[in-house]
């Protein structure tokens, strides 16, 4: 199965995740663009046209999802966040490198900081880590970060993700500073089913 086959959008008690569109990108732009979103980013285009042209690419749209928030205390549903599903092969030996083809995801995301601190982030990427070991059959999920980040390797050890590396200054920040990073990463058969 591929992310383009899932039955979107997916839903939890509080949120809609569903593929990115166009509409949602001055959205989107409005919480990345925030320093204390943006700092954190792999990518953090300076402008909004920059951004726009960002996501026109279709590989960096067909792994965008925005997070919805939908419950009934809002008039209309409002994007609080956005994920990053990208579909990967895992290593392998070149004998068996078929059977390792797309058998893991590499996640990320990003949340509107006017909606941290109430669990939809918690929500969001459980649903997401639900998707890759239910439909889409996957083996193992990882993310990373930088080591200062502690917002989102918090919410990676809360998700039950293990601590797999911590290597000294090998991510270059676009601020220049050479800094720590983190990597996490979790088995299918680690996830509890109907967490």
């Amino acid at each position: 199965m591929s992310l383009s086959t899932v039955a979107w959008p997916l839903r939890t008690a509080r949120l809609e995740i569903r593929p990115l569109a166009d509409t949602d990108l001055d959205a989107m732009w409005e919480f990345r663009r925030l320093p204390e979103v943006n700092r954190w980013l792999g990518r953090a285009p300076a402008t909004r046209e920059a951004f726009h042209e960002t996501y026109s690419d279709p590989a960096r749209r067909a792994m965008t999802f925005v997070i919805v928030l939908s419950d009934a205390g809002h008039a209309a549903p409002t994007i609080i966040g956005d994920l990053m599903i990208k579909l990967e092969d895992a290593w392998a030996q070149a004998e068996v490198a078929e059977q390792a083809a797309g058998t893991e995801a590499e996640l990320g995301w990003a949340l509107a900081p006017s909606h941290t601190g109430q669990g939809f982030a918690i929500e969001a990427v459980s649903a997401v880590i639900d998707l890759c070991f239910g439909p889409l059959g996957l083996r193992r999920v990882h993310a990373g970060c930088f080591a200062d980040n502690e917002p989102s390797w918090r919410l990676m050890e809360r998700l039950g993700m293990r601590r797999e590396e911590f290597s000294r200054r090998t991510a270059l920040h676009r601020s220049g500073e050479w800094m720590d990073g983190l990597n996490y990463g979790l088995l299918a058969e680690e996830w509890p089913v109907g967490r």
